[in-house]
């Protein structure tokens, strides 16, 4: 998995002392309600797309770009429905630490785009759709804690989008 170039610069400086990142999740459903899912190369899991954010970019543009660039399905995104300080360190093989603030999204596929999932880079072993009574093992903990909140989002009467892209 490529580390971000950003992230290798701050690294030449910091060494493997802790880093705060953006991360970002996309919670996608196609028009027949099934969800988007990836197996992790690093853990094997299933799991929803997620990424890092790069400086200056949008966060909804984040994620339609890490989903795009994981599964080859184009999204938009439609509402921000989680903020979430992570109250673990992430500590990669190498020793670099990290924790996280993660951003969960609701997406829908783009209109007029990608809907094909396949594996689009090196992240995922397997990427496809399945419905939500038949997700593949292991799901990871993060992906159903995710789930778990999209789905008290929804039965709080989901709302409007939170955010705006691009701007």
């Amino acid at each position: 998995m490529a580390t971000p170039e950003f992230i290798v610069r701050l690294r030449e400086k910091i060494g493997h002392d802790l880093l705060w990142l953006v991360g970002v999740s996309a919670y996608v459903e196609d028009d027949e309600g099934r969800l988007l899912l990836g197996r992790r190369a690093d853990t094997g899991e299933w799991a929803l797309v997620c990424g890092i954010n790069e400086p200056g970019e949008e966060p909804a543009d984040t994620v339609a770009r890490e989903v795009a660039e994981e599964t080859g399905v184009d999204v938009e995104p439609t509402a921000l429905v989680r903020v979430k300080a992570a109250q673990h360190l992430t500590v990669y093989a190498n020793g670099d630490r990290t924790q996280y603030l993660d951003l969960t999204f609701v997406c829908r596929l783009a209109r007029g785009g990608r809907s094909e999932p396949r594996v689009a880079d090196d992240e995922s072993l397997e990427v496809g759709w399945f419905e939500p009574d038949a997700l593949p093992e292991p799901l990871s903990a993060s992906t159903r804690e995710r789930m778990a909140v999209v789905a008290a989002w929804r039965a709080a009467g989901a709302g409007a989008a939170l955010f705006s892209q691009g701007e």
